[in-house]
């Protein structure tokens, strides 16, 4: 499994926007809210008083804010299931497009090892190519919503369970709404079809698979969060020509993070989590790892 945090980003905003903006929903203050704690224009040292909140990426869960102009994030996650003895890593960067902004191009790319080929070893996945329209809110709004398709590439190998053997469209809805000053919630659905999927033996068949997600972030500090999130998955394989079976994951993600501010706009956000799973995924336990990069690669223009 694959974090769903794919079109994401960190920001920091003004004052106690602490826990607007880390839903990236809006303080229901005064926030400049800012993707990370970059300014564009003109690098200053964040005082103590108005240190800019985290607002990143969550961990299994999108929240529905885009990345700000002139901003570029890298996004980096590993997760290790014990039991089934998965593991995944991903590495996104996100592109915003124009100056609203509305529009937000990123990629991922994935190397992971399945558990029911204990034989292989770890090797590239499928690539994800995503865009996400902001059609809703901002980091500075209340409720936020920005819905993502993403084509996924097969060029992961599906003989060695890395991938599905041909091309996939998903869709994304986030919704992310500022609850109270320090506690933000984000909920997820989405669905992925692979029209000509494969197994291991080359059979080959149409899959559906659908996800839905739900997170709550406590803002203790601006620079520190509490996250709770649960995922649930339900997709199927193929199990021979024209056939396939379902199957679900359930989820429970228990994490925090915090972040590094410095002068030049660089935010650095570490992040740990314990994913442990429930209803048809009990006595399953992981780690799940995530480092988030910001950073501005270009001024914003001036009016």
């Amino acid at each position: 499994m694959v974090s769903a945090g794919w079109a994401q980003t960190a920001k920091p905003a003004g004052d106690s926007g602490s826990d607007c903006k880390q839903s990236e929903l809006y303080c229901p203050q005064i926030i400049e809210r800012h993707k990370s704690s970059v300014n564009t224009d003109e690098t200053k040292e964040p005082s103590l008083e108005v240190t800019p909140p985290i607002q990143d990426n969550s961990f299994l869960v999108e929240e529905a804010y885009n990345q700000e102009f002139g901003v570029v994030q890298h996004i980096q996650t590993f997760q290790r299931l014990w039991n089934s003895k998965d593991w995944a890593y991903t590495f996104t960067q996100e592109w915003p497009v124009d100056a609203s902004p509305k529009h937000q191009l990123s990629y991922t790319l994935v190397s992971l090892h399945s558990g029911e080929r204990p034989e292989t070893s770890g090797g590239v996945g499928d690539l994800a190519l995503n865009y996400r329209y902001q059609l809703l809110g901002s980091g500075e709004a209340r409720l936020a919503f920005a819905p993502r398709v993403s084509v996924l590439l097969p060029t992961g190998d599906y003989r060695r369970a890395r991938g599905a053997g041909s091309t996939g469209i998903q869709t994304q809805l986030p919704v992310s709404l500022v609850l109270t000053k320090k506690l933000v919630a984000h909920w997820n659905a989405g669905a992925t079809i692979v029209p000509h999927a494969r197994n291991n033996s080359g059979a080959r068949a149409t899959t559906f698979g659908y996800n839905l997600g739900q997170s709550f972030v406590w803002l203790v500090h601006p620079r520190f969060n509490f996250l709770f999130e649960t995922v649930f998955y339900r997709n199927e394989d193929v199990i021979a020509p024209g056939t396939t079976q379902w199957s679900s994951t359930l989820l429970l993600n228990p994490g925090i993070r915090w972040a590094y501010n410095f002068k030049n706009g660089l935010q650095i956000v570490p992040g740990v989590a314990v994913p442990f799973g429930a209803g048809p995924s009990s006595g399953e336990r992981g780690v799940f790892l995530y480092l988030s990069l910001e950073h501005p690669y270009r001024k914003l223009p001036k009016e």
